[in-house]
């Protein structure tokens, strides 16, 4: 079984990096360090040679007609069809096998401290494979609908910010400016990859702006991770980091106590689904509850607690009562007739 399961991660992987259009004709080795980092969490070659990428590839041919072709040119392999892709093949016994294995051995590990950032992933690929024996039949999407994200771009470089964690290499990427559609060079040392809301995020430290600064991975572009190791001293503490704030902003500004007060349907969701852990009810009226939290005031917890409308009042601080208030006003003159 594992010989099995590790050949079908190692198809995956490069039929995965034969269609990266941000990295094209990767050569052999390129495609072998690539395998071996999926499987072993290292690409210096005790456990996987050129020559297993090479019986790979003839399988990949001969089993899928895969149209894998070598440039000449580039140094590189392709395929010769924008359009093929090994997800479009059917999954086989041993495939779902291959799945059922590897969801079984996530399951095991979302909570090491490690892979907590990808609980929330970990969770929806186990119950996936748990609701089916075939999870991706046609049955099983007519009767479970999961969540999924409209845009799934950027997350071709999670495996290489993931390398360029592990052995804290210098990175370098092109990156677009929501505010001013203009596009900046970045250096950076990746430190943290986080899921917030279908999207993935870079917490890394800027080299330029030396601080920790935070980057959607859906507006990175020309990434390159270099083979220099960072001799930055960071300060980086993950378990204190997002510790008080609601979402992914964290600034430099302190957490502060925030009383607010709901009515009494949408308390209810508020306590099943908490701002954040900190989030306590301190009093339980005959219409409305009272909760408190230890947070920084961010643009995601004036969001959230404005997607609530009129059914949440902020008590303290004043401070973001009147940014509450300021955003009311806007909303109502913008829809006055």
């Amino acid at each position: 079984m594992g010989q099995i399961k590790n050949a079908l991660i190692r198809y995956r992987v490069i039929d995965k990096a034969l269609r990266n259009k941000y990295k094209p004709f990767p050569s052999k080795s390129e495609l072998r360090k690539a395998c071996e980092e999926a499987l072993f969490g290292g690409d210096d070659g005790e456990n996987i040679c050129d020559s297993t990428i090479e019986k790979d590839m003839f399988f990949l041919r001969m089993e899928h007609d895969a149209p894998i072709k070598y440039s000449k040119k580039n140094r590189g392999y392709y395929y010769d069809s924008e359009t093929f892709s090994l997800d479009e093949i059917p999954l086989t016994e041993e495939d779902m096998d291959a799945i059922r294995f590897a969801a079984n051995t996530l399951s095991q590990f979302k909570d090491v401290e490690m892979f907590k950032q990808f609980g929330f992933a970990i969770d929806k690929i186990v119950d996936r494979v748990s609701i089916s024996a075939d999870p991706f039949s046609e049955e099983t999407n007519a009767f479970v609908q999961f969540e999924t994200a409209l845009s799934v771009r950027g997350n071709e470089f999670l495996s290489p910010l993931l390398t360029a964690i592990r052995n804290k290499r210098y990175t370098y990427f092109e990156y677009g400016s929501f505010a001013s559609d203009k596009r900046k060079s970045r250096k950076v040392v990746p430190l943290l990859l986080k899921e917030y809301r279908n999207r993935w995020y870079l917490i890394s430290y800027d080299c330029v702006k030396e601080n920790i600064i935070t980057y959607a991975l859906d507006r990175i572009s020309d990434l390159e991770v270099s083979e220099t190791v960072s001799n930055e001293r960071i300060n980086f503490d993950l378990n204190r980091f997002f510790q008080h704030a609601v979402g992914i902003t964290v600034h430099n500004s302190l957490p502060q106590q925030i009383i607010f007060k709901a009515d009494n349907v949408p308390s209810k969701y508020i306590e099943s689904q908490p701002f954040h852990a900190s989030q306590e009810v301190v009093k339980i009226g005959k219409n409305k509850t009272t909760f408190t939290m230890n947070v920084i005031i961010s643009e995601e917890l004036i969001r959230a607690i404005m997607s609530y409308a009129g059914e949440i009042e902020v008590v303290e601080p004043e401070s973001l009562r009147d940014q509450i208030i300021k955003r009311t006003k806007d909303l109502v003159e913008r829809y006055s007739l």
